[in-house]
């Protein structure tokens, strides 16, 4: 189930509210105005947009507002559910055998495991299976590499648009030697985008690219559970022991929670 991510908005916004904190503090609201410059933004945001449009097709770039909505959305995985699950129809597969899985099967909202099981039942062979379940998991990672690319280059060039606006301020800042008091805020001015590249990229563009990252691995890891589990029930394993296989993929404070929760479960069975 997607959910929204809260860390990703508030992680940004107190990102930026740390900076406005640390301007005001020095230079008060009335030096906060001395931050905001529009022909520097223009260079950063305008050059970015131009590298991002050589760098990529327009269906890639039509991607970016997408992507950048998935860092702020989380997928909940219920490890103790996926291993009730397999389970569940190892145990209905010993009793009542493959077939009767394409049933019970349909009320499975996961379809990663859906197609595992159906494969299964259909009486494809193993290793058939792995291989066809591994290339989904392959092509995946390749469609969420080639969108997490899309905020790594404009994290990548971001800072370096700023580095290039400051170049244009130094130029003309040097062209006005002749009077000395236009230098130190021509030179401010001149840094300042440095300062909103160096913030797009660090604290949006790359933080973004590493959830989606983090996402990707949980993801996968997630199925490659869903494998082991199908390959458990096409083979007719124990249902304890395919239990147990699957127990080792959870963390130890997971690993508690999921052993607490089937005390409970057999203690309501038995009442």
């Amino acid at each position: 189930m997607k959910k929204l991510d809260v860390l990703t908005p508030i992680g940004v916004v107190v990102g930026f509210l740390f900076v406005a904190f640390a301007i005001i503090s020095n230079a008060g609201l009335t030096g906060f105005s001395s931050f905001i410059d529009l022909p520097s933004m223009l260079v950063v945001i305008g050059g970015l947009i131009a590298a991002m449009l050589v760098s990529f097709s327009i269906r890639e770039l039509k991607q970016l507002g997408k992507v950048m909505r998935e860092s702020f959305r989380d997928v909940e995985y219920d490890l103790h559910d996926l291993i009730r699950t397999f389970v569940t129809l190892s145990e209905k597969a010993r009793r009542e055998g493959l077939l009767s899985l394409e049933a019970e099967v349909e009320m499975v909202d996961d379809p990663f495991i859906r197609k595992g099981v159906l494969l299964a039942v259909d009486g494809i062979e193993q290793d058939v299976i792995i291989d066809i379940m591994n290339a989904e998991i392959i092509a995946l990672e390749e469609r969420h590499r080639k969108n997490k690319s899309l905020l790594d280059k404009a994290g990548e060039y971001a800072p370096a648009w700023g580095m290039i606006g400051t170049l244009i301020g130094l130029v003309l800042m040097l062209k006005n030697l002749n009077d000395p008091s236009s230098l130190g805020p021509n030179m401010a001015i001149a840094l300042l985008t440095t300062l909103y590249g160096s913030l797009l990229a660090n604290l949006v563009f790359l933080p973004m690219a590493s959830k989606l990252a983090m996402k990707t691995e949980k993801e996968v890891f997630m199925k490659q559970i869903v494998i082991e589990g199908v390959i458990g029930v096409q083979s007719g394993q124990n249902p304890k022991i395919l239990e147990e296989k699957l127990r080792v993929f959870l963390s130890h404070e997971e690993l508690q929670l999921y052993s607490q929760s089937g005390k409970e479960r057999t203690l309501q069975d038995e009442a």
